[in-house]
């Protein structure tokens, strides 16, 4: 979405979702850190955080044990997270869509209906200045306990550059209007 595209909105909130597979491990993680910058920053207010999956193996269910862990391991709380499928006509009330990987970002956008939609879909790796190219963020799910942290950190570090994108904009915009971050 280009930086000067402003989508008004009738409560001023810009609302992201966080999409990975079954929506357990990295997409919780990222929902969870993201809001987190975001109660930081005191934009509670301006935007609002949300995960799903791709598909519903585990729709319900808390995050993988091993994501609540890592994330308690660096000062999150992921106890409350339940596991939902992506919805796609969620995207006329999502101003963002930030998936994990190249095979997330297909799906989705195979399911949006216009270009609009398919334009909100952005690869969460892609908002890191020092990654260069956008790649995927590794699934830890068939892995170690240690490459949850590992995941966790490339989580934490493509969020707090995306917070750095949306914050000057929504900080500086009315509760109005909301603008989405450039495309690298």
């Amino acid at each position: 979405m280009p930086a000067d595209h402003a989508t008004p909105l009738t409560d001023g909130v810009f609302r992201v979702c966080v999409v990975c597979t079954g929506n357990i491990c990295r997409s919780p993680m990222a929902e969870v850190v993201l809001r987190d910058l975001v109660h930081r920053g005191g934009l509670d207010d301006r935007i609002a955080v949300s995960s799903a999956g791709t598909g519903d193996w585990h729709v319900g269910e808390q995050a993988d044990p091993r994501t609540i862990a890592s994330l308690a391991k660096h000062g999150y709380d992921g106890q409350a997270h339940r596991a939902r499928q992506f919805d796609p006509e969620w995207f006329a009330e999502l101003d963002l869509v930030v998936v994990l990987d190249r095979s997330h970002e297909r799906v989705v956008r195979d399911w949006a209906t216009n270009d609009a939609d398919r334009s909100k879909v952005r690869l969460l790796s892609s908002f890191d200045a020092e990654n260069g190219a956008p790649i995927d963020v590794p699934d830890p799910y068939y892995s170690t306990p240690a490459m949850f942290d590992d995941v966790l950190a490339t989580v934490e570090r493509s969020s707090r550059a995306l917070f750095h994108q949306l914050e000057p904009a929504l900080r500086h915009q009315g509760p109005t209007a909301t603008t989405a971050p450039a495309a690298p």
